[in-house]
Formats: C-alpha cells, sequence, structure tokens
C-alpha cells in the first residue's frame, strides 16, 4: 500500500512539473480592458534640474608642420701604397684621395613639391716620378618644382647647372719621355645650363620620368685655352700650335651656344638590398635643329653598399655619347672604399 501511495505522489508531481514548463502562446487582445497600474509609492522629485557650466582652458600645443626634408652625404677615400727601393715585385709610390658630397632637399605640400639636389665630386692620384691626375671632378646642380595633375602625373619646371672643379688635362709623352700635359677643359670649359618644363610621370617613390617638351641648353667656354693644342715633341714652340675650330660645340670666337631641345631624365633610387643603394639617372638630349645622329645621352649608375656605420664601399659606373665632345662613346669607372657621414641619422 505505501508503495502504490508512493507511485501516486510521483505522478503527481511529475504532472505539475510539465504544467510548470509549458509556454503560453495564446495571444491576448488587451485593447478593450480597462487596465490601471498603480502609482509608484516611492516619492519622484519634479522639476528642473540645474547645470553649472565649467570653464576649460584651452590646451595650446606648441608644434609645427615641417613641409622640408633634408640629408647631406658627406664620402673621402684614401688610397696609398709605399714601396722600398730594393722590392723585387716591382710597384710605384702612389697616394690618391677623393672626396664626395651630396646634398638633397625635398619640399612637399598638397599638391606642390621642389627638389633641390647638388653632386660635388673631387679626386686626385699622384704616381712617383709621374703628374698629378684627376680622378673625380664634377659640380652638378639639380633643381625641380612640380604641380601634381593626377595620381601618378605632374607638371614640372627645373633649372640644372653642371661642370668641374679643376682643370683637366690629356696626356702625351715628348721626344725625351717625358710627360706633356694638354689643356682641354676647365672650369666653366666647358660648362651646361639647362631649363625644361613638362611632364613627369612618377608611378611611386623610387621611379620618376621627366618628359621636356620644351628645354633649352646653354653651352659655355668661357677658356679659350682650351682650344689650342701644343704639339708634345716641341711643346715650347708656338709655332707649332694648332686651334681647333669648335670645342664642345661652340666656335672659337664665341663663348656660349644654345640650343632648343626634346628632353627625357629618368631617375632611379632604391634600395635593393640590405644597406645597398642602387641610384640610377638617364638623360636624353634631343636638339631640334639637327639631326637625329646628333642625339646625347648620358647614364649615371652608382651602387653603394653600407659595411657599418662608418665605412662604405661603393661603385661608379657613367656612360656618355655626345658628338660635340668626342664621336665615341665616353666611359668612366670608379671603385671606392671610404667612409660616409650622413646628416641627419
Amino acid at each position: 500500500m505505501k508503495i502504490f501511495y508512493a507511485y501516486l505522489l510521483f505522478v503527481f508531481m511529475g504532472i505539475t512539473s510539465l504544467r510548470a514548463q509549458e509556454v503560453d502562446t495564446i495571444p491576448i487582445n488587451t485593447k478593450g480592458l480597462d487596465i490601471k497600474l498603480k502609482r509608484s509609492p516611492l516619492p519622484s522629485r519634479t522639476g528642473t534640474i540645474p547645470f553649472k557650466p565649467v570653464e576649460l582652458n584651452p590646451v595650446v600645443v606648441d608644434a609645427r608642420v615641417n613641409y622640408w626634408k633634408t640629408r647631406t652625404s658627406v664620402g673621402i677615400n684614401v688610397n696609398q701604397a709605399t714601396f722600398s727601393n730594393n722590392w723585387k715585385g716591382g710597384g710605384v709610390n702612389s697616394l690618391a684621395v677623393g672626396g664626395l658630397v651630396n646634398y638633397k632637399a625635398e619640399y612637399a605640400k598638397e599638391s606642390y613639391s621642389y627638389i633641390s639636389e647638388v653632386v660635388l665630386e673631387y679626386g686626385k692620384v699622384k704616381n712617383k716620378d709621374q703628374l698629378q691626375k684627376k680622378t673625380r671632378d664634377r659640380i652638378f646642380w639639380d633643381n625641380k618644382a612640380a604641380l601634381q595633375l593626377s595620381k601618378n602625373w605632374y607638371f614640372f619646371g627645373s633649372v640644372s647647372f653642371e661642370s668641374q672643379f679643376d682643370a683637366g688635362y690629356s696626356y702625351s709623352k715628348t721626344s725625351d719621355g717625358r710627360e706633356f700635359p694638354n689643356l682641354i677643359s676647365r672650369f666653366m670649359a666647358p660648362g651646361y645650363l639647362t631649363e625644361s618644363f613638362g611632364f613627369e610621370y612618377k608611378p611611386n617613390k623610387f621611379f620618376s620620368t621627366r618628359i621636356g617638351t620644351g628645354s633649352a641648353r646653354q653651352t659655355f667656354v668661357l677658356d679659350t685655352a682650351v682650344y689650342i693644342t701644343q704639339d708634345p715633341n716641341d711643346p715650347d714652340n708656338p709655332a707649332k700650335n694648332k686651334r681647333a675650330a669648335t670645342k664642345y660645340g661652340v666656335d672659337f670666337n664665341k663663348k656660349f651656344k644654345n640650343e632648343l631641345a626634346f628632353q627625357i631624365v629618368s631617375n632611379f633610387e632604391k634600395e635593393v638590398l640590405t644597406n645597398t643603394m642602387l641610384k640610377a639617372r638617364y638623360q636624353m638630349f634631343i636638339p631640334y635643329d639637327r639631326a637625329l645622329a646628333h642625339v646625347d645621352h648620358r647614364l649615371d649608375v652608382s651602387v653603394t653598399s653600407k659595411l657599418n656605420r662608418l665605412m662604405n664601399v661603393s661603385l661608379t659606373c657613367v656612360g656618355l655619347f655626345d658628338k660635340d665632345n668626342d664621336t665615341k662613346i665616353q666611359a668612366s669607372q670608379a671603385l671606392a672604399l671610404g667612409v660616409m657621414f650622413v646628416f641627419p641619422r
């Protein structure tokens, strides 16, 4: 009997639990019902809430936007060798010194930009029982202002100047075996001033191409001594001196020549490997008043690898084709190890 009552009690509790879990899903329309909510017995405060203004002192930030970015590199290379008089391996005592200064300033604000770059190079080598000779000598100053037209295209105007510091010589042997220098160039003989305007294509930060539809170049030869070529077998006899009719495209009785041309200048500068910078500049100058055979080309390529904080190794190559200078391609190459100071770091 007790088991039966326990069973009934268990069934009753199960039914009660099921009813408690049921969910009422029948909607009830309360629109016509008179339902009144009782007012809360808790006191409530009515009226306006006063707000007291708080004075805040403005904070003035003393900060200025600098639109200029500059970089200066100064490099010095020294190469020296000395041999005793009884050195059986052979050799010549020599001392070579070279220097490089590269300054670049960039200004950029909204759609306007300006870049100025100065490159100064000079080097000399002195071998025993020989005359001093230049290894590097260049003055280059390029200025460009540009106005952005679209994402990759700019309208630009540029002015560039190029010459050299010191006199340049070609060397011949006299009848008694001595070296004889013959002057072929010096400062502003020649000197080049180029003005150009047109459109520039710049798809990224490391490559750009200028298309100078309107360009002019003035070639200066201010020292007429470079026109004179002396006979190396009799340098003291002025009767054997020969005078060139033109030099660097400039007539003997004139100081400069002006040319109008179409110009293309391409620049590439990028860190191709870790601490290794590749810099290249190609320039093509097409005069409007002469045949295409007189198109001028110049390619400058330099690779600089940083060994540590100060030491670096650099390879510089130049290729030049200008019929006003020579009918063949001119080339130069220099490999140097030295120190480089960069400001700011």
